[in-house]
């Protein structure tokens, strides 16, 4: 279902009404298929910049639609350098976001993301999970992403196939009712009870002139648990589960609590990340291995697993192996 009505106007800005199916949806994905082929950062900065307007007035990113809203869309070309009309994602990444699915059904798709593959385009990167998808289900009328996973970062990852499910998941997310957990080898020993972190993040920090996340007052609330599963010698394998989702949240987490992610180059501790290439790391050690939630208005549970992949836990072996 789309927007019920658009109008052009002069130097081509578009007007657009929003209808009952689209309501509920953030601004920022509703302009991602109004603008299809954009990357998302340019969505975004249109957005800072003010020439997005709903109902005649600037709007956040994060903001909601209602039905009835009007949506000012300025005209956007798509970068040069992206795909060219009619391109099709590479037969390498189909194969792997193929092989990679692990649940689907007439509402919902489950993905196994691998690491390396970002869930969407932009900043450079022509196709992600959701544009590769599109491109190879063609007939399939609605594919949205439900929420994220850092390009790094690997696991589960929910695609909605209708509206109706993609707004049930964003109550359920909105609620604090997903149950996300997440394996990571972090550096020390964590303790043998569990070891909540709670530090508001602040997405739009600056260092060194580029955008990152740190630990701020003028943060947003995240709340993230930290427990033992596997002791190393200087690692520990770490289940974490995390009642918010907000940016880079466990690689900042872990950091400031004293037990950097392994793998991590922006937050972590680069000595020791040149100490486990020697053991086959080349990545982060972070993997999404579990989603749990109700349905709202049936109770249906739904649990989804994404196993350790092959060449995290070669690491682990290789780490027990080393153990003195």
């Amino acid at each position: 279902m789309t927007s019920s009505s658009s109008a052009q106007g002069r130097n081509g800005v578009r007007h657009v009404d929003v209808d009952s199916g689209s309501a509920g949806q953030r601004i920022d994905n509703f302009l991602a298929r109004e603008l299809k082929g954009v990357p998302r950062s340019r969505v975004h900065r249109l957005l800072r910049k003010g020439e997005v307007r709903v109902n005649g007035g600037r709007v956040r990113s994060g903001a909601r639609l209602e039905a009835g809203d009007r949506v000012r869309i300025p005209p956007v070309s798509v970068d040069a350098g992206r795909r060219a009309e009619g391109d099709q994602p590479p037969k390498g990444m189909q194969e792997r976001i193929g092989a990679a699915v692990l649940h689907e059904d007439d509402r919902l798709l489950v993905l196994n993301k691998p690491s390396g593959i970002a869930v969407h385009g932009g900043s450079g990167v022509p196709w992600g999970v959701i544009e590769t998808l599109r491109a190879m289900r063609p007939g399939t009328a609605f594919l949205e992403l439900v929420h994220r996973l850092d390009r790094e970062t690997s696991g589960c990852l929910l695609v909605a196939k209708r509206r109706s499910t993609l707004r049930t998941l964003h109550e359920v997310i909105r609620d604090g009712a997903l149950e996300k957990r997440y394996l990571a080898l972090v550096k020390g020993r964590l303790p043998k009870h569990p070891l909540p972190v709670e530090a508001r993040l602040d997405r739009n920090a600056r260092r060194d002139g580029e955008r990152t996340v740190q630990v701020s007052s003028a943060g947003q609330a995240a709340r993230s648990v930290f427990r033992r599963s596997e002791v190393f010698h200087e690692a520990t394998l770490a289940e974490v589960s995390i009642a918010t989702g907000r940016t880079h949240q466990i690689r900042v987490h872990g950091t400031y609590a004293g037990h950097p992610v392994a793998g991590d180059g922006r937050y972590g501790d680069q000595e020791w990340n040149k100490t486990l290439r020697k053991y086959g790391l080349k990545r982060l050690f972070l993997h999404a291995s579990g989603l749990r939630w109700k349905d709202p208005d049936s109770g249906a549970e739904h649990v989804y697993h994404a196993e350790l992949p092959d060449e995290l836990r070669g690491i682990l072996v290789r780490l027990e192996e080393s153990r003195p």
